[in-house]
């Protein structure tokens, strides 16, 4: 009786340390998701005479498991997961390797980057590699003597060395988003840490030259180049890239300020913007919600960037500072990529928008994160 009743207080203890301000912002973000994914796929599937619910319940489904993860990553204290760090690696190495034998992974889009799973489930390995490499390199910058001992050159380059491994299979694939976001994960943590600032400028400068070397030696894919250059030049792909970057402004844009109304956006419904379910979510709440719908999509994330920051901050040491600078860089440049291409201000890379595109991978990685900031702020003065 005595151990259930110490167990019980436990758990309540454990849940008055978290950051409910965050938890608050998450949840909102994930209600506002839910219903626009079932906004941007109920027609579409009503119309093919199929369930109008399917994505819904399905996304339903992904936030339940994601919210597990969430809770299952407080349980640990943060500064004990250095032990299992190897171990996550080497899963997220395995799942990336696995991910490239061909009639094991699954090709989109000209990437191969998922696994079939039973019950038409998917696994991308690459969303849960961010949260390996996060939680390696916090640990080796981490590692030192003295509290204000910056990294040696030799912590740096391990850390790079640590990060190269998964990045070189996720390049294979290939996914130039996933990349790019784990890349400025990688480049905020090494500054954080106190490395010189040369280690920043060169790794900056090195990425941009990589990104080019990428697109002149085939490393990028077709479909990835032609992105880029509706980027550049929106009437270079009218018919594939270029269409899809047009249609999806005509649709945000005519949203105005109250939007269509939820379920009635007539773009939305039409299905004129391609993957509006997924990496073109935006696209749905700036037409049916509108700008002033979008503000608060926007406000939740601004809070969640706070809190986020407020916990780093008062985190007692330097590795649960360095997890959440990197949780930070992820969804802060995954956040602006993804609304930057929808909106033509970014070129488009594949990625989905946190917390309310639809995606199973996403979603666990995404709530994973959450988890992690909670644990550190759980466990800080």
């Amino acid at each position: 009786m005595s151990l259930n009743i110490k167990y019980r207080s436990a758990v309540r203890g454990s849940f008055g340390k978290f950051d409910l301000l965050l938890i608050v912002a998450v949840t909102g973000l994930l209600a506002i998701g839910t219903l626009l994914v079932y906004a941007g796929t109920r027609e579409w599937f009503r119309s093919a005479g199929l369930d109008p619910e399917y994505y819904l319940k399905r996304h339903t489904i992904n936030i339940l498991i994601g919210a597990l993860l969430a809770y299952g990553t407080t349980l640990i204290d943060y500064r004990l997961l250095r032990a299992y760090t190897p171990v996550i690696w080497g899963a997220a190495v395995i799942g990336l390797i696995l991910v490239l034998i061909p009639g094991v992974g699954l090709e989109v889009n000209s990437a191969q980057a998922w696994i079939a799973l039973p019950g038409g489930f998917q696994l991308q390995p690459a969303e849960l590699a961010k949260i390996a490499i996060i939680v390696g390199i916090a640990m080796i910058l981490a590692d030192r003597d003295r509290a204000d001992q910056d990294p040696t050159t030799s912590d740096v380059l391990m850390a790079l060395a640590f990060a190269a491994v998964p990045i070189l299979l996720i390049v294979a694939q290939p996914d130039l988003g996933t990349v790019l976001i784990i890349s400025a994960a990688v480049v905020a943590m090494i500054g954080a840490s106190g490395a010189q600032a040369r280690w920043v400028v060169g790794l900056l400068l090195l990425g941009a030259v990589g990104v080019v070397t990428a697109i002149q030696t085939g490393a990028v894919s077709e479909y990835q180049v032609a992105r880029l250059e509706s980027f550049v030049d929106p009437s270079a792909d009218p018919q594939a890239t270029g269409y899809q970057l047009r249609q999806s402004r005509i649709t945000i844009g005519s949203g105005g300020l109250f939007g269509k109304g939820l379920f009635d956006g007539p773009q939305t419904n039409g299905r004129f913007v391609p993957e509006q379910q997924t990496d073109f979510i935006f696209t749905v709440a700036g037409e049916e919600i509108g700008f002033l719908g979008c503000s608060v999509i926007l406000l939740l994330y601004l809070l969640i960037f706070i809190r986020a920051f407020s916990i780093c901050r008062r985190s007692n040491d330097l590795f649960g500072r360095l997890v959440c600078i990197g949780v930070i860089a992820w969804f802060a440049f995954q956040t602006f990529e993804n609304i930057g291409m929808t909106m033509g201000l970014m070129p488009m890379t594949g990625v989905p928008l946190p917390f309310l595109s639809y995606g199973g991978s996403s979603m666990f990685a995404n709530l994973i994160g959450v988890g992690l900031l909670l644990n550190v702020h759980a466990r800080s003065r």
